[in-house]
C-alpha cells in the first residue's frame, strides 16, 4: 500500500463518489472545548463511506473478471457499497451477511439488486461462507477492508480531509475515525502521511469491542472474543487486517474505545447541530471528541461520521436521550 494507489484511486472514483463536506458547530466546539471538525460520510452514495472502497476496488479489476461477478461479507455498509458499484457497472453481486444486520441495510442490498445470502455471526465463518461461495461461481471476492485496492478507495477520504483542512488554514490535529477492520483508518492515515503530515489518526471503537486500540497497544494483532453485544454493528470485526495493522502500527496513535450511550448520544447531537442522520457505528468518533475530552490531546478535533445507516427505531433511541 502507498500513496500513488489512493492518488489512482481518486482518479477512478471521481465523479462516482461525492466529495463529502468539512462541517463544523460552535455547539459542539463548545461540548468537546476545543474546535471540531466534521467529515460527514453519512452523506456518501449508500450512506456511507464504503462506496468509496466498493468503487475502487471494481474499477480496479480487469473488465472479464469484473463481468464474472463479485462476492462480498458485510454487516451492511461494505454490501451496500459493493453492491452499487456493482449495480453501476451491471455486474452480478452476492454479498453475505448477518442475519441480525439491522433490516434497513438487508433491504437496501437486495433493492440494488445484490442476491444476500444471510449467516449467524456468532456460529459461522463468514470468512469461509464467502470463499466457498466465490469457488463454486467463480466470482472475485471483495473483502471489506483487508484488500489494498479498498483500502485505497477509502483513503481517498484523507485526500479529501487534507486539501480541506488546508483550505482552512488548519495544519495539525487529531482525526478520529470509526475503526472496525481498519480499512478506513489505514487508508486515511496513509494519505494524511503524504498530504498533511500534521495530522494523528486516533482510530475509535465500541467499548468491549476494541481489538484495534489493545492490538496498538500489544504491538501485535488480538482478536474480540465476541461479535454480538454492541449497537455499533457496522464497526464490530473479528480482529483487525493483517494488511491495515502494520499500517495503524506504523502511523495511528492510541485508539480510543467509547460506551454505546456514548455513541447514542452523539447521534442525537449530531442531528440536533448538524442537521445530519447518523449510525451508531459512525456516530463513535463524534462521541469520543464530545464526551472523552479528557483523553484527546489536539487543539483542533477532526472527526469522521462514517456512516448514515440506521433503522428508525435505533435513531428514535438515540433522539431519546436528548
Amino acid at each position: 500500500m502507498n500513496i500513488d494507489m489512493i492518488r489512482a484511486a481518486a482518479l477512478r472514483i471521481q465523479g462516482h463518489a461525492r466529495v463529502t463536506p468539512l462541517l463544523s458547530s460552535p455547539f459542539l466546539d463548545e461540548i468537546a472545548g476545543r474546535r471540531v471538525l466534521i467529515k460527514p460520510e453519512c452523506l456518501q452514495v449508500t450512506g456511507s463511506f464504503k462506496y468509496r472502497g466498493g468503487r475502487s476496488a471494481l474499477s480496479a479489476l480487469h473488465p472479464d473478471e469484473r463481468a464474472r461477478g463479485v462476492i462480498a461479507f458485510s454487516s451492511g455498509n461494505h454490501a451496500q457499497g459493493v453492491a452499487q458499484a456493482a449495480q453501476d457497472f451491471g455486474v452480478p453481486a452476492v454479498i453475505i451477511m448477518p442475519a441480525d444486520a439491522p433490516v434497513l441495510k438487508l433491504e437496501n442490498t437486495r433493492a440494488m439488486g445484490a442476491e444476500v445470502v444471510t449467516y449467524d455471526r456468532a456460529t459461522e465463518d463468514r470468512d469461509a461462507i464467502g470463499a466457498a461461495l466465490a469457488d463454486e461461481r467463480g466470482l472475485t471476492l471483495i473483502k471489506p477492508f483487508d484488500e489494498p485496492e479498498v483500502i485505497a478507495g477509502q483513503g481517498t477520504l484523507g485526500l479529501e480531509l487534507a486539501a480541506q483542512t488546508a483550505a482552512l488554514n488548519v495544519t495539525e490535529g487529531e482525526v478520529l475515525v470509526p475503526c472496525g477492520g481498519g480499512g478506513l483508518t489505514s487508508g486515511t492515515a496513509l494519505a494524511l502521511q503524504a498530504e498533511a503530515p500534521g495530522f494523528r489518526v486516533r482510530p475509535v471503537e465500541p467499548e468491549g469491542f476494541d481489538d484495534v486500540a489493545r492490538s496498538l497497544d500489544a504491538g501485535g494483532i488480538q482478536r474480540n472474543d465476541r461479535m454480538t453485544g454492541s449497537i455499533c454493528d457496522s464497526i464490530i470485526t473479528p480482529a483487525p487486517g493483517e494488511l491495515t495493522f502494520p499500517i495503524m502500527h506504523a502511523l495511528c496513535g492510541p485508539g480510543l474505545a467509547v460506551p454505546d450511550a456514548d455513541a447514542l448520544r452523539a447521534m442525537a447531537q449530531a442531528f440536533l447541530r448538524l442537521k445530519l442522520v447518523v449510525e451508531p457505528g459512525g456516530a463513535v468518533a463524534l462521541a469520543a471528541a464530545l464526551f472523552h475530552a479528557h483523553r484527546l490531546d489536539a487543539d483542533t478535533l477532526v472527526v469522521v461520521l462514517s456512516g448514515g445507516n440506521v433503522d428508525p427505531t435505533v435513531f428514535a433511541q438515540a433522539l431519546a436521550t436528548l
